[in-house]
């Protein structure tokens, strides 16, 4: 059942041949079909966790598979199974965990801070102050994206054009609404924005629906190559006084980049990002998260082989008590006892 809080657990799997081959299978995406071989007992003595990701063409949703996948792998030991929910993106991960529809969520650094402190989108449900952080992943660049033909050579091109900005209740689309006030850009400017699901942008854009759209996305993203696949398209610069004084009054959006050795580029993208989080409620009991985080560190190298995007992560980076909202006290406690953050005073 979702949105409820897990219960503790004992350890339910006593045929330890079954679950190791069902966790082995779960590592590489092969379906097996195994015997269900659980007493009632036993199934009652699982806990079932939700993770909130995004669409199934972005980063969110298989670095929520590679989370559950790792968690699954070592479930014969705690008890808690783990599963993926697609969802609109950062801000509906947030809104359905303070509902206690979603047990945890990847959500962007910046819909973190407002959701924690009522701001944005965020000012008529006040603030979140049950959210909790539990550990920071990959940056996540904003991206516009046109098609080689196309005239647009810089960003500020796009005025009027027809632009995808992320669907409704997605971190992208907000990210956007920042962006442009900060650019100056009129209403009269805007008047062709659509918010088209990222699973019809590739078409969208390679059949001329669209002229371009814009993604806070982490890279490589299957997205781009399968519109890539479709037709040839160009990566615009986000890059301006404007963004550089976007970033100065944010704590949390940084110059990014999207690297030269993705998508045939012949050089690095330039723009803006955040980091993806993530994030539950301080109602998630400690040991359940305790064994989230433990179970991501004690298969890190396989965590990061499961997506590309995983593939640069850095320990001291993943692990942050600077994050907008406090870490969790199951994932501090972690953290703490493997000397990545210090004991308090």
């Amino acid at each position: 059942m979702r949105g409820v809080v897990p219960r503790k657990w004992k350890s339910p799997l006593k045929r330890v041949g079954f679950s190791v081959a069902a966790a082995f299978c779960e590592l590489l995406g092969v379906l097996c079909f195994l015997p269900i071989i659980f007493t009632s007992a036993q199934a009652s003595d699982q806990t079932f966790i939700t993770v909130g990701t995004a669409g199934v063409t972005g980063v969110y949703f298989p670095t929520g598979g590679a989370t559950c996948k790792i968690v699954n792998l070592s479930r014969a030991e705690h008890g808690v199974r783990c599963s993926v929910e697609t969802t609109s993106g950062s801000i509906s991960n947030i809104r359905l965990i303070r509902s206690g529809e979603l047990d945890f969520g990847y959500v962007q650094s910046d819909w973190q801070h407002h959701a924690y402190f009522g701001t944005s989108v965020f000012e008529e449900a006040g603030p979140f102050d049950d959210l909790r952080s539990v550990f920071s992943l990959h940056s996540e660049v904003a991206t516009a994206v046109v098609r080689e033909g196309a005239g647009f050579r810089e960003f500020d091109d796009l005025k009027s054009a027809r632009i995808n900005i992320g669907s409704k209740g997605s971190g992208s689309a907000a990210s956007w609404n920042a962006l442009i006030s900060r650019l100056g850009w009129t209403g009269k400017d805007q008047l062709n924005l659509s918010n088209l699901k990222t699973s019809e942008l590739a078409d969208a854009l390679c059949s001329g629906k669209i002229d371009a759209y814009f993604e806070l996305i982490g890279h490589p993203a299957s997205l781009i190559e399968e519109t890539r696949e479709q037709c040839d398209i160009r990566l615009l610069d986000i890059e301006s006084d404007a963004v550089d004084a976007l970033l100065s009054a944010t704590p949390y959006y940084m110059k990014a980049s999207i690297p030269a050795e993705f998508y045939g580029l012949s050089r690095p993208v330039n723009s803006f990002g955040v980091m993806a989080t993530f994030v539950t409620s301080a109602k998630m009991p400690d040991d359940i998260v305790y064994t989230v985080v433990k179970a991501v560190f004690d298969y890190f190298d396989s965590f990061k082989r499961l997506h590309p995007a995983l593939s640069r992560l850095d320990v001291d980076e993943m692990v942050s008590d600077r994050m907008p909202a406090p870490l969790h006290p199951g994932a501090l406690k972690f953290y703490r006892e493997h000397g990545l953050l210090p004991t308090s005073d």
